[in-house]
């Protein structure tokens, strides 16, 4: 199964159908009844034994102009991108002095009313680290940034995109708003912007900008979870759990965020599936989520729709971290099942994949399920270059390449085939706390 997978060219051509023919799928839009389609086409072209889809409710954001000129101390026109969530300036636009706070908890030891008047603008950088922390330390600047600042006053807020590199293009990404509260403009700075406008913040002379965003709040829409099964022949009612999400942001095809995911669970789940002539024991399942980008609408959809059935999930797995090679492994087992970990570690030995302390997570699409109990396994994924391009125009079919992602999805054919053959079921762990 491993060779068959290194060998073969069956998950680089779903990718790139998937984004040579859909194209962007962000929640609502055209693309996103496209990639609904598609999804079950590719299902039962893999050989599914039964696809489906269910019903999820996405909010619907429709992004409009976004333009950002620096006017003192000299004109300089600026690479902005508004970020998902994001309100409105007046017509016309904005014109005012920008302020520079590093953080979300700077922002946070303001008084209130410190921005009255003023542009925010939040330059925390990303560090490039091996793993996710580098992001994670950096997000809340995107994520929870622009409601503060527009709690402190601010008519409108810029960040620092959350990424790595210099390439001038700005990250888009989702933010979130306090209850109660109305949207305010926000955008995205491609990272040399970003640079500079702290430059001449260092300075000390005064920075005015003038700031256009137009956006459109649109209500709701009705897209898809999309669900394919290869039955299990001795234990149906038990789930080896597959998870990618379908959607990708507006402004990009989606390549390695996440349409290698989709692309590689397919691709997994099949070969799991078809390693053994009598077919897998336990049903392996793969559930290609809707919204993940703006909201984890199908996770938690899917989350709420199959409560009854938590327990049966005897494993669970997610791709979201673009195309790259396998290099780690991290499991959340039951304390009783301590040492299956070992076994699934000697199986990916070959592939250059180790175990690696700490407990797996789950992703963003998993983290309704991950506090039931349900035992997880995590592969880390070699993303040095993975930031370069995220919720960016560049995520695009040319930044995968093909061996890694050949590799990639022999280590996940081979974390579906184990936890579908394995003669004892892992246990659920206790569940945690909400």
């Amino acid at each position: 199964m491993q060779r068959q997978a290194l060998a073969g060219e069956r998950t680089w051509q779903l990718v790139t159908s998937l984004v040579t023919e859909v194209g962007p799928r962000f929640a609502g839009t055209p693309g996103d009844a496209q990639s609904i389609a598609w999804a079950e086409r590719a299902l039962r072209e893999a050989g599914f034994d039964r696809v489906w889809t269910e019903p999820v409710t996405v909010p619907r954001w429709i992004r409009g102009t976004a333009t950002a000129e620096i006017l003192a101390p000299h004109a300089r026109r600026l690479e902005v991108v508004a970020l998902g969530g994001s309100g409105s300036t007046p017509p016309g636009g904005i014109e005012a002095e920008v302020v520079e706070v590093f953080d979300v908890e700077a922002l946070e030891a303001l008084p209130e009313g410190a921005l009255a008047g003023r542009i925010a603008f939040l330059s925390r950088p990303m560090e490039q680290r091996a793993d996710w922390t580098g992001y994670g330390e950096a997000v809340p600047i995107r994520s929870r940034g622009p409601a503060v600042a527009a709690r402190k006053g601010a008519l409108a807020t810029l960040i620092r995109s959350v990424a790595i590199g210099p390439d001038r293009f700005p990250h888009t990404g989702a933010t979130r708003w306090e209850e109660g509260t109305s949207p305010a403009p926000t955008a995205a700075l491609a990272v040399p912007d970003a640079e500079l406008l702290h430059r001449q913040l260092a300075a000390g002379a005064p920075v005015r900008m003038r700031l256009v965003i137009e956006n459109e709040h649109a209500g709701e829409a009705v897209s898809a979870n999309v669900i394919g099964e290869f039955r299990g022949r001795e234990r149906p009612g038990e789930v080896v759990l597959l998870v990618a999400h379908r959607d990708s942001w507006d402004i990009a095809p989606g390549a390695q965020d996440n349409g290698t995911g989709v692309a590689t669970m397919i691709e997994a789940a099949r070969l799991a599936a078809t390693a053994s002539r009598q077919g897998p024991r336990r049903t392996l399942r793969v559930l290609l989520t809707a919204n993940e980008e703006f909201g984890l609408s199908g996770a938690r959809a899917y989350a709420a729709a199959h409560a009854a059935e938590t327990g049966s999930i005897v494993l669970a797995t997610e791709s979201d971290q673009g195309g790259g090679r396998a290099h780690g492994l991290l499991v959340n087992f039951a304390a009783e099942d301590a040492a299956a970990s070992g076994e699934l570690a000697a199986l990916l030995a070959p592939l250059g994949v180790a175990l690696r302390s700490g407990e797996a997570g789950g992703g963003a699409d998993l983290s309704p399920l991950a506090p039931l109990g349900v035992p997880l396994v995590d592969l880390d994924l070699e993303r040095a270059r993975y930031f370069e391009v995220h919720h960016t125009i560049n995520d695009t079919l040319e930044r995968v390449v093909p061996a890694d992602l050949r590799q990639a999805t022999a280590a996940w054919a081979t974390v579906a085939w184990w936890g579908a053959q394995r003669a004892e079921r892992l246990r659920s762990r206790p569940p945690q706390p909400q």
